[in-house]
């Protein structure tokens, strides 16, 4: 059990931004993990991430003794686009899976990657997730960076929390979208008919997409899009959500028009 005293200068910051700050092998994520599991407190007991520190407090902080990482290593071809001692990144095909899940016990990105960096994949991401900083949807090829130790996890989880690192998406969407580039402010929740898609929905979180159109289809009525994503809550990925965000998008465009035409 690790042992902090908050002191008077650090009084009033967030304890996960305190702890961020001090622990060099903690990122912030890894640290709102550990309080919600309960293996950080303050003064003996349970806290939130949100908790302002004061001046005097005791923070306790449970060390993790890292889990032997159990999953099998297959031979799967995987397009290797860069490796150093640090990262390795590939080229995740469409169909693949990024960790082992229900429903997808081997067979995975996670099994093929076992295979090839055997032993030197970070622990931080858990037993079924060793390396794994950033993901894919299983229908989604792209590409994907994995870190080989603990302190490139650390590294690349903060950069891409700074938005740091830059994700960009090729996209075919239903539908021919008229603006040659726009940017979409649109909340975004689980939707209320079908719990396991994402939709606009009035309290959903916030979710900042700017696209541009890279070739309209007239003929088979769909647009292709390069989008890049401004916040981590939304993803082009995500089908249902992006399209319904395009379509309202469009919707509300067409109803501004039409205002100002009426004025």
């Amino acid at each position: 059990m690790k042992k902090i005293i908050v002191e008077n200068e650090e009084e009033g910051m967030r304890i996960d931004k305190f702890l961020a700050k001090i622990e060099e092998d903690l990122s912030r994520v890894a640290i709102q993990r550990l309080i919600e599991e309960n293996k950080i407190q303050v003064n003996g007991k349970k806290t939130k991430a949100s908790y302002k520190v004061c001046n005097g407090d005791i923070i306790e902080i449970e060390e993790e003794t890292p889990k032997e990482i159990d999953i099998k290593a297959q031979n799967i071809p995987v397009d290797i686009i860069y490796e150093d001692d640090d990262i390795i990144v590939v080229n995740k095909p469409k169909g693949m899976v990024v960790h082992p899940a229900n429903g997808n016990p081997d067979g995975t990105l996670v099994n093929a990657l076992m295979a090839i960096c055997k032993d030197s994949l970070s622990g931080i991401g858990g037993e079924i997730r060793p390396g794994i900083v950033h993901r894919l949807d299983k229908d989604t090829s792209g590409i994907i960076i994995v870190a080989k130790n603990d302190k490139a996890h650390i590294n690349l989880s903060e950069q891409i929390k700074n938005h740091e690192i830059k994700k960009t998406y090729i996209a075919l969407v239903r539908g021919i979208v008229k603006e040659n580039e726009a940017t979409i402010n649109m909340p975004i929740g689980r939707s209320q008919k079908d719990r396991k898609k994402m939709a606009v929905v009035k309290n959903g979180k916030e979710a900042i997409t700017h696209f541009k159109v890279l070739e309209r289809f007239n003929k088979d009525n769909c647009t292709l899009l390069e989008v890049n994503i401004e916040t981590r809550k939304n993803s082009p990925n995500k089908s249902t959500s992006f399209s319904n965000r395009i379509s309202n998008y469009t919707e509300i465009q067409l109803i501004q028009k039409e205002k100002t035409n009426g004025m």
